[in-house]
C-alpha cells in the first residue's frame, strides 16, 4: 500500500494497516455527484471561505492542499490572507463578511492565528462563525450539538477517524476506547463520537497516572497528544486497533534513528530531505496491535476529505433552508 511505504509503525507490519488514502478517495468519489447536483440547482458550486493569517509554513501547506482538493472536486474557494501583524479586528471582519455572503457555504479559519492577535483570538473567531457555515465544527454551537448527540457539523479529524473505523469493520459498540489527548479540536470530540457509538471511553492526558497501563486496557486506542513516538508497545493491548492522529516533524537525525532504527526507510528519507514525519505512536506498537494507521497516509487524508464533506453538507442544508 502507498500509505505504508513511508515507514513508521507500518514498516514492522505485524498489524493490519488502515489506509486513509484509499478511503479519502472513496469519500471524494461519493461527493462528486452531490457537488454536481448542487451546482445544477443553485447555479454555482459549493463555496468554502478560507482565512489564512500569518506566515506559518505548516498552515501554508495545509491551506494549499485544501484548495487543491476542493478545486479537483468542483468546490470553489475564496482565500483571504492577512499578514502576521494584522490586528484581530481584521480577521473578525473577514469572518463577518463570509457570514453575510449568500454565496459562501462554509468558513474555515486556519490555525494557529498569529500571536499578536491575542491569546484568546481563536476562541473569539470561532465564536463569530455562523454555526450553519462552521465546517470545522469548532464553534460553541457545534460543540454543544455534538455533546448532545444532535445533528450538526463535526470536527473533521475525529469524523475521519470514525469513517475509517467503520470502513475497516472495527467494532465500536461495547468496546473500551482510550483517547490520549484532550484538545477541543481532536481529543474531546473524538471521545464524544466514540461514546455516542456506545464505546466505554477514557480520556487521558499529560497528568494521567500510569498512562501505559490505562492505555493498554483499550480495544481502540487513539493517540492525539502531539508527542512523537510516545505510544510504545507497552501502551497497546494485543490485537487492539491503534489510531495515530499525531503529525510531528523530525529534523534531528539522532531522533529519527532512536525512533525508527539505523536501517529504516524513515532514516533513508531523512537523509534525502532533512526531515520526516512521525506520529504519536512508536513503530514497535505495530508488533502488538491488530490494526494500526500509518503516518503519513492514515488519518491525515481523511481530515481534508471530511472538510470537503462538511462543506457540501453545509451547502445542501443552507439551500434547503432557503439560503444561498
Amino acid at each position: 500500500m502507498a500509505a505504508a511505504i513511508e515507514g513508521g509503525a507500518a514498516e514492522r507490519a505485524g498489524a493490519r494497516i488502515l489506509d486513509g488514502v484509499e478511503l479519502a478517495e472513496a469519500i471524494r468519489e461519493r461527493l462528486a455527484p452531490r457537488v454536481e447536483a448542487f451546482a445544477g440547482v443553485a447555479g454555482r458550486p459549493p463555496t468554502l471561505g478560507l482565512l489564512l493569517a500569518g506566515d506559518d509554513p505548516g498552515s501554508e501547506i495545509y491551506v494549499r492542499n485544501k484548495i487543491r482538493q476542493s478545486d479537483a472536486l468542483g468546490i470553489a474557494t475564496d482565500l483571504r490572507r492577512l499578514p502576521a501583524t494584522a490586528p484581530f479586528r481584521d480577521a473578525l471582519a473577514i469572518v463577518e463578511e463570509f457570514n453575510a455572503a449568500d454565496a459562501v457555504d462554509g468558513i474555515l479559519v486556519q490555525s494557529p492565528l498569529p500571536p499578536g492577535m491575542g491569546a484568546d483570538a481563536e476562541a473569539r473567531i470561532f465564536d463569530a462563525i455562523s454555526p450553519a457555515k462552521d465546517v470545522d465544527g469548532f464553534s460553541p454551537v457545534s460543540a454543544g450539538r455534538l455533546v448532545q448527540n444532535r445533528t450538526g457539523l463535526v470536527p473533521c479529524t475525529p469524523a475521519g477517524v470514525m469513517a475509517l473505523l467503520d470502513h475497516a469493520g472495527i467494532e465500536i459498540s461495547g468496546r473500551r476506547a482510550v483517547v490520549i489527548g484532550r484538545s477541543d479540536i481532536v481529543g474531546k470530540p473524538m471521545a464524544l463520537l466514540l461514546l455516542h457509538r456506545h464505546a466505554t471511553v477514557t480520556i487521558c492526558h499529560s497528568r494521567t497516572a500510569d498512562l501505559p497501563r490505562v492505555a493498554a486496557a483499550a480495544d481502540i486506542l487513539v493517540a492525539a497528544i502531539g508527542r512523537p513516538a510516545l505510544v510504545t508497545r507497552d501502551f497497546v493491548k494485543p490485537g487492539a486497533t491503534v489510531i495515530d492522529v499525531g503529525i510531528n516533524t523530525l529534523t534531528e537525525r539522532q531522533q529519527v534513528v532512536a525512533i525508527f532504527g539505523p536501517g529504516s526507510r524513515k532514516l533513508a528519507a531523512f537523509e534525502r530531505r532533512g526531515r520526516v514525519l512521525a506520529g504519536d505512536v512508536h513503530p514497535d506498537a505495530a508488533e502488538v496491535a491488530g490494526a494500526i494507521t500509518p503516518v503519513p497516509g492514515g488519518v491525515g487524508p481523511l481530515t481534508i476529505a471530511q472538510l470537503l464533506s462538511n462543506t457540501v453538507r453545509a451547502a445542501e442544508e443552507r439551500r434547503r433552508a432557503g439560503a444561498g
